[in-house]
């Protein structure tokens, strides 16, 4: 049987999605990753390169790289729990209800990375004296 493509139910070969109601939802989101595709992206790259950047400054400028990490993992979590945009293969696999949910349980995995490398990068002076 053929699958829904918003939410995964079972339906007939010759429909796309089981209700109305999915059939809107999947055309809202999108029609949001058309809107805001481009800052999805930019912001993403961002904060994909400011992580090791702030990592690799932390050997240097301790408040400046923790700064830096922190902010870009938060930057990147909450981005990805407001604009839950996965990948094509993640659509496909999972469908785009379950994917989107995935994308957002990984941006809190990001937000808490963040306040890992936060009590770290706070802990660390006192665990490596100098």
């Amino acid at each position: 049987m053929k699958k829904c493509d918003y939410c995964a139910k079972e339906i007939s070969y010759f429909e796309q999605y089981c209700s109305e109601e999915c059939h809107g939802n999947a055309n809202k989101y999108y029609e949001t990753t058309e809107k805001y595709g481009k800052l999805f992206s930019i912001i993403n790259m961002i904060c994909f390169f400011g992580i090791p950047i702030g990592i690799f400054l932390f050997a240097f400028l301790r408040t400046a790289g923790m700064i830096i990490t922190v902010a870009s993992c938060d930057i990147l979590g909450v981005m990805l729990i407001l604009l839950p945009f996965p990948t094509e293969n993640m659509i496909s696999k999972y469908k785009l209800k379950k994917a989107t949910k995935i994308t957002r349980i990984i941006g809190l995995a990001v937000i808490g990375l963040g306040f890992m490398f936060l009590i770290f990068m706070l802990l660390f002076p006192i665990i490596f004296p100098d």
